[in-house]
């Protein structure tokens, strides 16, 4: 299988185009499933494909992910019987791409990798239905800009919606139906169960434009299930630090709050640090600086990397091994994609051990999520 990927590798997107054309003609009645542009869908279906068949031989993480997605896709409206339709369709287009090197015995194996993983899809979509619903209806509430192309955007769902502080949502936006973001809630659970996300607008974001600049009071969303491991260990034994760039200060403010909510325990310090490319876009600083003032243990230090200012110029990691070392800190972290690498690379050489690193991937996180627990400490110290 990881040699037929190989080989098909250069068409990949040629392939998922493909894919979806022959699922189209033969089943249209799945396409209402689907956005009309589906440039982003091709690409997540290559990198599901690519992570099932990294995982192919390792049977726990290929359950723990392939069980993800299926909860996931139950938001989109996918059914048990959309799956034997899909695989039909997905060996072809690997048939027709592979060429050659298409054998009867590999599509047996793509076969039977297929077959298990999309059992264990419906069976996690099925016990998940058991539980909870597929998406939430809910109304905007609150509409607030924040300057910088960001809004604070609150929703009432219509039944309790449960989630824990750190974890994010997926939402649906009337104006882009079927394209779903993510968007997590920026504080601890609420009794009313209302949601007060942040969303900056993104140049060609679909979704999030729509959000900041045309949503209104009253205007409906529809929210996917919480999802997320970003969340606070129990029996917190280590100090706490949070590292934060953009609106992903918005899950550790959640966190942060919980903290609060809940004491501190055996902490003796929270340290928080606030990344931005200038003073302008150091958003939330002054509202973190207040939360400060209310608890003696939280600390508050910012860093701006494009721009000279006295006391806060540096990366988010130059300014992390300024004020380490953090070894013995359990670390929460949510940014962009590269200020996350940069910092968790920078924790890493300052002898924080990974299973106390805690961050959800920036873009489309069931795709990306690590898996399988992290060594733990005595591993660490064997590596």
């Amino acid at each position: 299988m990881r040699a037929s990927l190989e080989v098909v590798g250069p068409y990949v997107a040629e392939l998922a185009g493909h894919f979806y054309s022959i699922l189209f003609a033969r089943y249209p009645q799945v396409r209402d499933l689907f956005p009309a542009d589906l440039d982003v869908q091709r690409e997540r279906l290559v990198r599901g494909l690519l992570r099932i068949v990294e995982l192919v031989d390792d049977p726990d993480n290929l359950v723990a992910f392939c069980s993800r997605l299926g909860r996931g896709h139950r938001k989109f409206g996918t059914q048990s019987a959309h799956y034997p339709a899909v695989g039909e369709c997905l060996l072809q287009a690997l048939a027709q791409y592979a060429g050659p090197a298409w054998s009867p015995a590999l599509e047996a194996a793509w076969q039977r990798a297929y077959s298990a993983a999309a059992d264990v899809m419906a069976r996690a979509a099925e016990e998940d239905a058991r539980e909870r619903p597929a998406v939430w209806d809910a109304h905007i509430v609150e509409h607030v800009h924040r300057g910088n192309g960001i809004a604070e955007i609150t929703v009432q769902p219509q039944q309790p919606y449960p989630f824990v502080a750190g974890q994010y949502v997926t939402v649906e936006t009337p104006w882009a139906p079927r394209h779903w973001r993510q968007y997590s809630p920026a504080h601890a659970p609420r009794p009313s169960s209302e949601l007060t996300f942040h969303v900056r607008a993104v140049p060609g974001g679909k979704v999030s434009n729509a959000l900041v600049h045309h949503a209104r009071l009253g205007d409906p969303l529809r929210l996917g299930p919480p999802e997320g491991d970003m969340v606070l260990r129990p029996n917190r034994q280590r100090d706490l630090l949070f590292v934060a760039g953009g609106t992903g200060l918005a899950p550790i403010r959640a966190l942060i709050e919980e903290v609060a909510r809940d004491g501190v325990g055996n902490v003796q310090e929270v340290s928080l640090f606030i990344g931005a490319r200038t003073a302008d876009e150091l958003y939330g600083l002054n509202d973190m600086l207040r939360m400060s003032q209310r608890y003696h243990w939280l600390r508050v230090r910012a860093a701006v990397s494009h721009e000279r200012i006295a006391g806060l110029e540096g990366t988010l990691p130059e300014v992390l091994a300024e004020f380490g070392p953090w070894y013995r800190h359990e670390a929460y972290l949510c940014g962009p994609p590269q200020m996350l690498g940069d910092a968790v690379q920078a924790l890493r050489r300052h002898g924080v051990p990974p299973q106390h690193i805690h961050y959800d991937p920036w873009d489309t996180p069931v795709l990306t999520a690590p898996l399988g627990p992290p060594p733990s400490d005595e591993e660490t110290d064997e590596l």
